[in-house]
């Protein structure tokens, strides 16, 4: 950035006229240690009932500790070509991180730092609001206009070098000895407040962006593994070899205590409970997810590898998708929501976005319901795009929906369909009363058992075996303990964000195909299981074979073996 004479001021100007350079520092460091960090200290401050000297000395022990920190990266990455840009960037920040932990109760790691560039302009419209316009302008317009406007002295460039490295040195050894001095206590809250690690602001979001950059870097290098290369369709001695059709729903931040058949209160499944009563349909009550967010989640329940080994591999795989249409099935995506996250990237796939239905795509965004008027059409263009060639194995489609989305949980059901009245109709969920945001919550959950219901009769419509499973893809908090939505960090999540709802429908003639006692599959709701098993039992449910399926995640395992 090219400096102007407003900028830099001769180092013997009037000091009334001009700011030293490490002074001006100073002063941002303070702010964003100070008022860029108030969602950390309110959180230090809520540890304990008592507020005694101990835990005023502990704060401003953290607060000396967060200062010093500050100053070190100021010292060390601002500098005055960028000096008046980099500084309005950190208000940015620091302004943005706080409205969303004071807001949401959330906080900044890799995994919500991937949510946020993954983001599009739907869920960004959702997030805004008149109080995080106050909240910027509070805390970026007005500071950053001040900061832009003050004048600077010119110094050498070998005398501010060595004062701003002598200034980092200085700030390295404080936090050093202030650590060193309350250690004890510092330790012991960060052992227990893990949480408290990804508020820091900005450090937290440098951590998080460094991960993330990193991460993708080190993925776009290696080649994409290959998995399934055995894969081969398997049917049942004297079975019908009519193809099945599978759907898998992918569901969006359904949570299972929000959820009729779990034993919630209110019935918010209606519809399925009946098919459960007719025998049709199980759920599963016992299932984790493998994230708290969408962008960990959908990529590692489709994954072979399990939860803890994802959370670990740098490793690009193919998944489920690509295995299935390896053994010869047809593959199709149809999403509702923000993308795929990669998963769908080699498998015919098509989005919602674009369509103008306006009975289901009111104000330019369309309910679930949408993906089943397009589904034939989809289909049929598959068939299409075979031609002549070999009859597929079968056909799983995947729905991915945009379901209870937050924070505009009444923004995912149709006006006919709102049961629960009154419900919160603000994007600011501390806006409104718990109550509120339960019912406009529990209306989308509604509204997802009438597309899972829809999608069962569509099914049976249907001339050749057919199976529904349905999935959420991780949980929501809707106020519990000061947190909204979902994305903390699974070693400290809530249940409320991992424990997700689960459920299989199976026509007559798959079971019949697939040799199955209706129940045995039946049985193996009972059993605690997580997006783990996803990947192995599919595999069995589409009939598919290959030595990367583990049979002790096959959920389905019992029933194959019970074969004739």
């Amino acid at each position: 950035m090219t400096l102007t004479s407003a900028d830099l001021v001769p180092a013997d100007a009037p000091v009334s006229r001009s700011w030293h350079p490490l002074s001006l520092l100073l002063v941002l460091a303070v702010w964003l240690s100070t008022l860029g960090n108030l969602p950390l200290w309110r959180a230090m401050w809520a540890l304990t009932d008592t507020h005694g000297l101990r835990t005023w000395l502990g704060l401003v022990g953290m607060l000396l500790i967060v200062l010093s920190a500050t100053t070190v990266l100021l010292s060390l990455l601002v500098w005055p070509r960028w000096r008046k840009p980099a500084g309005v960037l950190l208000l940015m920040v620091a302004a943005a991180n706080s409205y969303f932990m004071f807001t949401y109760g959330v906080v900044i790691d890799p995994t919500m730092m991937a949510n946020t560039v993954q983001t599009d302009v739907r869920e960004v419209r959702d997030l805004l609001s008149w109080s995080m316009l106050v909240v910027l302008a509070l805390g970026v317009v007005l500071p950053g206009w001040w900061w832009w406007r003050q004048p600077v002295q010119k110094l050498p460039v070998r005398r501010l070098l060595g004062r701003q490295l002598g200034l980092a040195a200085l700030g390295t050894l404080l936090m050093l000895v202030v650590i060193w001095a309350s250690f004890q206590d510092l330790a012991s809250t960060m052992r227990n407040q893990k949480s408290m690690r990804y508020m820091l602001n900005p450090f937290n979001t440098l951590y998080a962006s460094a991960r993330l950059v990193i991460g993708q870097t080190a993925q776009a290098r290696m080649p994409l593994q290959t998995i399934g290369e055995d894969a081969v369709l398997v049917r049942a001695p004297g079975s019908s070899q009519q193809p099945p059709l599978i759907v898998l729903v992918v569901g969006e931040t359904v949570r299972a205590a929000n959820f009729g058949l779990a034993g919630y209160a209110r019935d918010t499944t209606p519809q399925l409970r009946q098919l459960q009563g007719s025998g049709e349909l199980a759920y599963f009550a016992d299932v984790s997810s493998c994230g708290t967010n969408t962008q960990v989640s959908v990529p590692c329940m489709f994954s072979h590898m399990g939860r803890e080994a994802y959370a670990k591999n740098d490793t690009p795989y193919e998944n489920l998708l690509d295995v299935l249409q390896r053994a010869g099935m047809q593959v199709l995506w149809l999403d509702n929501q923000s993308g795929c996250k990669g998963v769908c990237d080699r498998v015919p796939n098509a989005s919602t976005l674009d369509l103008k239905d306006p009975a289901l795509c009111p104000d330019g965004e369309c309910f679930d319901e949408i993906m089943l008027r397009v589904l034939p059409e989809r289909l049929a263009e598959l068939d299409k795009a075979r031609g002549s060639g070999p009859a597929a194995a079968g056909t799983v489609v995947v729905l991915h929906q945009m379901g209870n989305h937050g924070p505009a949980y009444f923004k995912r059901t149709p006006a006919d369909m709102k049961v629960y009245q009154p419900e919160c109709r603000s994007k600011v969920l501390q806006d409104c009363p718990a109550q509120e945001i339960v019912n406009a919550y529990d209306n989308a959950v509604r509204y997802t058992d009438h597309l899972l219901s829809q999608t069962v009769r569509w099914l049976k419509s249907q001339p050749r075996p057919t199976a529904m499973l349905y999935v959420s893809d991780h949980g929501e908090s809707l106020g519990e303990k000061g947190l909204y939505l979902h994305g903390m960090p699974y070693m400290m999540a809530p249940k409320e964000q991992t424990h997700v709802p689960m459920v299989m429908w199976l026509s007559k003639p798959l079971q019949s195909q697939l040799g199955w006692d209706g129940a045995c599959w039946q049985k193996q709701a009972a059993e605690p299981l997580s997006h783990d098993n996803l990947f192995h039992s599919v595999l069995t449910l589409a009939q598919v074979k290959t030595r990367w399926q583990k049979p002790e995640l096959d959920v389905f395992a019992a029933c194959a073996s019970r074969r004739p």
